[in-house]
């Protein structure tokens, strides 16, 4: 380990849920949960007012409505997430060369590289600033952990939350380790814990008293070996700023189980089409190809086909899908289908375009990746899909707004701006010519010094006589 704290790791606080509470004022200090709003729906990200009702990421959304019924349910925008992510990002490659991404919301950053940091003052003051500088640019907030090591300034990051900094000295991280629980640590998951538990050893302290050898007895030798190293506080790993892509996938869980042979099929060739396109967005080809089916009784069954050359043709990735899919039992139903394209490379091999027969399909318009899916087209009809909750619109008389529920052949729209007072509600048919979906709005104004964003119409109070930011038991809001 380095002498000094200058490893930052920045972990963004409750980062979907708010973006979406400083987009729309009338969501702020409310309960707000983002997610696939569909009956197996899981929750991608809750605000912390949601999480004090014990509703938590990855958790099944139905639950999450039994825990919180009156918090605001919205479907994720990803687009804008990954927007304001690359300012982010940005922002922290202004620290440093060496930025290791862990997701939209989180990376590690090695201040020392980029003379950001030399000792714990100057590791301070950089944390600080980068929090202040991340409010200014996006007006979110982000926690900053400050150690010698990744996982010590990951462990002081998660202390940190929400919006603030925790600097680790160097010699005192075994002591401030030891009475930490045993999940604290990366690699002990729910099984690991269980077994040590079980073991008796429940603390970081206790790892390390338990002794090398003893891990190993119980852990086997290479995750003994590194959970020993880990309680002693010993961590080497580098932050490295570009990270290999193993393989691209994409998948949805469906509301209802899908029976009809058929329609399995054209699902199968929809996500190709879209896992073809995120493979195209990143320049790579690949030459596995991999089918994930779920069935009815949550058996899992993946089946695999390698090509000869790495391809990033579409037809050739459908028809490689749908040959994996004869292979497969889905007369019980399936509830969740993915494919992927693994064995990854920055080329592709052109004798494969001849494996696919046939004309190409035109590859239809990009969407964005779902937490999950949209219910059947027997359950929902293509006018409501066109309206999901939290997304924003524009109407020609009232201005930007954004989606606060639809069903039953109505839209509610509450009209707000980010730098807008709390909007006012109304309702229209899902089919008014006036009202169509729209881009969202910056967060912060990218030109304060001229003057206000006009606000659309928004006015205080909402004429609905609901409370601001709750979506009520009116229109549904998937």
């Amino acid at each position: 380990m380095r002498p000094a704290p200058t490893i930052l790791h920045l972990d963004m606080d409750a980062f979907f849920a708010s973006v979406e509470q400083a987009s729309k004022p009338s969501l702020r200090g409310k309960a707000v949960i983002v997610g696939g709003l569909g009956p197996r729906g899981v929750v991608a990200t809750a605000s912390y007012e949601a999480r004090t009702f014990g509703v938590r990421s990855a958790l099944p959304m139905a639950q999450a409505r039994r825990l919180a019924p009156n918090a605001a349910y919205l479907v994720p925008r990803f687009a804008f997430y990954r927007s304001i992510s690359n300012q982010v990002m940005g922002l922290l490659r202004a620290l440093s060369p060496l930025v290791e991404p862990l997701s939209l919301d989180e990376a590690f950053v090695d201040l020392e590289a980029g003379g950001a940091a030399w000792d714990e003052r100057s590791a301070r003051l950089a944390g600080a600033k980068l929090r202040a500088d991340i409010r200014e640019v996006t007006g979110l907030t982000g926690s900053v952990g400050l150690a010698a090591s990744k996982m010590l300034a990951k462990i002081a990051s998660e202390q940190a939350k929400p919006d603030g900094l925790v600097l680790i000295e160097p010699g005192r991280e075994r002591a401030l380790l030891a009475p930490l629980p045993v999940r604290t640590l990366p690699g002990v998951g729910p099984a690991t814990g269980d077994h040590l538990r079980r073991a008796g050893i429940h603390t970081v302290g206790e790892l390390a008293e338990a002794g090398e050898d003893e891990l190993v007895r119980l852990l086997g030798k290479a995750h003994g070996h590194a959970l020993y190293a880990m309680a002693l506080a010993r961590d080497e790993r580098p932050v490295v700023a570009e990270r290999e892509t193993k393989s691209v996938s994409v998948e949805d869980t469906y509301d209802v189980d899908i029976h009809d042979r058929v329609r399995v099929g054209t699902e199968v060739r929809r996500l190709a089409d879209r896992c073809v396109r995120r493979l195209r967005g990143a320049g790579l080809a690949g030459r596995t190809i991999v089918l994930k089916v779920r069935r009815y009784d949550f058996s899992t069954l993946t089946r695999s086909e390698t090509l000869r050359g790495p391809t990033d043709d579409p037809a050739v990735v459908r028809e490689a899908a749908a040959r994996l899919l004869e292979s497969v039992d889905t007369t019980g139903g399936v509830r969740l289908l993915g494919v992927g394209v693994s064995g990854l490379a920055d080329y592709t091999q052109e004798d494969l375009f001849a494996q696919a027969a046939g004309d190409r399909a035109e590859e239809s318009p990009g969407e964005e990746d779902r937490v999950t899916a949209p219910m059947g087209e027997e359950q929902q009809t293509s006018t409501e899909r066109r309206w999901p909750a939290g997304h924003d619109v524009r109407h020609t008389e009232y201005g930007h707004g954004w989606v606060q529920g639809s069903g039953l052949g109505r839209v509610t729209v509450r009209f707000e701006t980010p730098d807008s007072a709390v909007g006012r509600v109304k309702t229209f048919r899902t089919d008014d010519p006036a009202l169509q979906p729209a881009d969202p709005l910056p967060l912060v104004d990218p030109s304060p010094g001229e003057g206000e964003r006009p606000r659309d119409g928004a006015e205080t109070g909402d004429g609905s006589g609901a409370s601001p930011g709750v979506v009520g038991p009116g229109p549904s809001q998937a």
